[in-house]
């Protein structure tokens, strides 16, 4: 079926627009992501029946397209109920219970629980779906135990996963920009970087991604809790005292069960990823074999050895009864991410076919100083992020657009251009609600998404201005040091300004 075309007109941001503003205004996220997908397919379509056949093939495109079937998305669904098995049958056992015990008596305080949160993303940066939810069952109940707010839970798992999988080469993230700084490359003839050497540059220019990181650490330090976080943190600490009472008492769980099929779940998924990737090469080589992986099959392969592990270290634990229930409610705990995850894919469809990005990208387009372009492309790469909610996609559109921007007015601003695209995309993917990263956030911390969202959103916001200035002084003065250190200085102003404010308060 022929659609309308929207590519130049500003009612291409209609749909995104009105699902991003109804989920802020009435938090609820299904209902808010359904009126955008059907307001965008009757746009596109001439008449009403072709707005429910448009609606019908992109259901199907979830599976099937040109005629090909494609079970990427369904795998990562098959992943997610794999996790709710995998956390659900910890609980039963107690395993979760005695790891919180043993953290409780080893880790000191709330400070160590999300320090130790933080750290994790050391260990699974790989991918940031398996970050964000692996890390969520290990940490959980953990910082349950100390009394950290799920919103603080959520946060610190967003805030890890993609600025650490886009600085990282070896990711599933890294491998695939790299591949695609290779192409740009090639394109204009470029010969003074390779497309590793590029990349490394390009993360010395992340200031958001670098930034985000440490700003983790600060919050989890020193408990720099601003906007509904301090709220959420509050509620937190004042359940504590309603929550001792069967501290002391030994669970029947043991630690080696928790910690032995996380192992193995994690194990697995790299090596699958390894192995899945490898399969594309002639001659091997690891990151060659990141940038080719399969990483949603690696997820599928790696989430089933995880419960089968569980299965394993449980026996004896929980009883054989027990089992069928355990798994029901764990699968049954994921179906809210499912569906919310599942209409995101679907606006995104509506958004790629309303041609959102493309009109988005036009706004950059006039006489301005090159000095200002990493600037301007860091804030129009968050904008369409944020309206898209997909990151990746941000990059696909944006990196050509400030390569060719970058070439035709300056050539030594390549580098800075595509790092700004880079770190404006992990910014705009933090701060949207229909982003798949932000749900799988919410969902590994098992926190209702919205209040995630809005509670993540200053500091996200926060960053995004340092860096603004960042990427000022770096097109102005070519310096990647000054732009990290303007970013560095404007950080700590601003927290100093939120600490002075909530003094005062």
């Amino acid at each position: 079926m022929n659609l309308i075309d929207y590519s130049s007109s500003l009612l291409s941001v209609i749909p995104a627009s009105l699902a991003l503003l109804l989920a802020i205004l009435t938090r609820r996220v299904l209902l808010s992501l359904g009126i955008g997908i059907l307001v965008g397919a009757f746009m596109l379509s001439a008449t009403f029946a072709d707005g429910f056949v448009y609606l019908k093939n992109i259901v199907v495109g979830l599976v099937y397209s040109d005629g090909e079937y494609s079970f990427g998305k369904v795998q990562i669904l098959i992943f997610l109920l794999l996790l709710g098995v995998f956390t659900s049958l910890l609980t039963y056992s107690g395993s979760n219970q005695a790891f919180a015990n043993w953290a409780k008596k080893h880790i000191k305080g709330r400070r160590g629980a999300k320090l130790l949160t933080a750290c994790l993303v050391f260990v699974t940066f790989i991918d940031d779906y398996f970050h964000s939810l692996a890390v969520g069952a290990i940490a959980r109940p953990v910082t349950d135990k100390f009394k950290v707010s799920r919103a603080k839970l959520a946060y610190i798992l967003d805030s890890t996963a993609a600025p650490m999988c886009v600085l990282m080469p070896v990711s599933s993230w890294g491998a695939s920009i790299i591949a695609t700084i290779g192409g740009l490359l090639a394109t204009y003839n470029i010969t003074e970087y390779t497309a590793i050497s590029a990349f490394a540059s390009m993360s010395m220019m992340n200031y958001y991604a670098l930034f985000a990181l440490v700003m983790v650490f600060i919050v989890a330090y020193f408990s720099f809790d601003i906007g509904s976080m301090s709220r959420f943190e509050r509620k937190a600490l004042a359940a504590e005292a309603h929550s001792n009472e069967d501290s002391d008492i030994e669970p029947q769980g043991r630690v080696y069960a928790l910690i032995v099929p996380i192992l193995v779940l994690i194990f697995t998924t790299v090596t699958s990823m390894i192995y899945t990737g490898a399969q594309a090469l002639d001659t091997f080589s690891l990151l060659g074999a990141f940038e080719n992986t399969n990483v949603n099959l690696s997820l599928v392969i790696g989430g089933s050895a995880g419960v089968l592990a569980v299965v394993i270290c449980t026996l004896g634990l929980i009883k054989a009864a027990d089992y069928p229930k355990a798994i029901w409610l764990g699968c049954k705990s994921m179906f809210g991410a499912i569906l919310i995850l599942t209409l995101a894919w679907l606006i995104s469809s509506v958004v790629k076919d309303m041609h959102t990005g493309d009109y988005l990208s036009t706004l950059v387009a006039g006489n301005i100083n090159p000095a200002f372009l990493p600037a301007i492309l860091f804030v129009l790469a968050t904008v369409m992020a944020f309206a898209t909610g997909t990151s990746w996609g941000t990059f696909g559109i944006m990196l050509p657009i400030a390569a060719a921007m970058a070439i035709n007015v300056d050539a030594s601003l390549l580098i800075p251009c595509m790092s700004a695209v880079m770190a404006g995309a992990v910014c705009g993917d933090h701060c949207s609600p229909i982003s798949d990263t932000t749900i799988l956030s919410s969902t590994g911390a098992q926190c209702n998404h919205m209040d995630h969202v809005t509670s993540q959103l200053p500091y996200a916001l926060l960053v995004a201005v340092a860096s603004i200035f960042g990427y000022l002084v770096l097109g102005f003065s070519g310096s990647a040091v000054f732009g990290f250190i303007t970013t560095a200085i404007v950080m700590i102003a601003l927290i100093f300004i939120f600490k002075s404010k909530q003094a005062t308060a």
